[in-house]
């Protein structure tokens, strides 16, 4: 796998990004192929995309089996997984150290409707062989927060040497990949390795967040009201089956807190919008005091 610097070319109108197609000449760029699939986050300032990553076919979701993952945070990267037309699988490190595999299965059973969990170890080899299989062809890479044992896996998978760190004794991880790289593993695959995600802010569409959600989009079309909030509307299918423990109480909290994220994200690219949530807000307050 060769590697060149290179210059932007002016006339690009879109930035590239790890895992673009570009056209190169003379040390510059000069075209980007058009991206199938992408990887994207808000950037901080909350008014521009960040575009993680391109051309990916498979997102490995990774989370470290001890101590237990976070099934909020696990539910978020599925959905920027989903949105960006990749196949998300959810893998499972350190699977050596959980004493009831079959437990931990259960555990994350509600998160994981629809999409491939793979329990993995590096300390005994297990799901190696299989995620080796998965990642073979295409290009892959890893969203999880630092500890989760994403650099070690990729070392374990092809013999990569990528620097690891051990965990923090709070259990937090430590950073240390810094920069994108693309490795390439056997026998026409590479694998995109990116920085850990510090921060889980949600770039994603209503089709996402549904496929992340299957079982509460189901019952939602059984609601009254096409446009259910699914917050204690009347005639809401999605609370009656929280309330029939059909459904865990938890993924509809979730739900909400995605929606709410995503609501929070258009309002802040749009002042007017934020302008009239805040006129929103003090009137509820001016009332709250009078109450009082």
């Amino acid at each position: 796998m060769a590697s060149e610097t290179v210059t932007f070319s002016s006339a690009l109108d879109v930035t590239p990004v790890a895992g673009d197609w570009a056209a190169v000449r003379d040390g510059k760029i000069l075209g980007l192929a058009g991206r199938r699939t992408a990887v994207e986050r808000p950037d901080p300032d909350g008014n521009r995309t960040q575009v993680l990553a391109a051309n990916i076919d498979v997102v490995l979701i990774v989370v470290a089996a001890v101590p237990r993952p976070s099934l909020r945070a696990v539910e978020r990267m599925q959905v920027m997984a989903w949105d960006s037309g990749a196949t998300p699988v959810l893998v499972v490190t350190k699977a050596d150290l959980c004493a009831d595999p079959e437990e931990l299965l259960d555990y994350v059973a509600p998160v994981s409707a629809g999409i491939e969990v793979v329990l993995s170890s590096i300390a005994d080899g297990r799901g190696l062989d299989h995620l080796r299989g998965l990642i073979q062809h295409g290009t892959t890479t890893m969203l999880g927060a630092s500890g989760a044992g994403k650099t070690s896996l990729l070392n374990a998978l092809d013999g990569a040497d990528a620097a690891v760190a051990a965990v923090r004794r709070d259990g937090q991880g430590r950073h240390t990949t810094t920069t994108r790289r693309l490795f390439f593993m056997w026998p026409s695959g590479v694998m995109l390795d990116i920085p850990g995600i510090r921060s889980l802010s949600l770039k994603a569409t209503q089709e996402g967040i549904a496929d992340t959600f299957e079982d509460v989009a189901g019952v939602a079309r059984n609601c009254r009201f096409g446009d259910c909030t699914h917050d204690g509307i009347a005639g809401c299918a999605v609370a009656a089956a929280v309330a029939a423990g059909e459904i865990p109480a938890r993924r509809l909290e979730s739900w909400l807190a995605v929606q709410r994220e995503l609501s929070f994200q258009e309002r802040r690219n749009n002042p007017a919008a934020m302008a009239e949530q805040r006129k929103q807000w003090k009137q509820a307050t001016k009332m709250s005091r009078k109450r009082r």
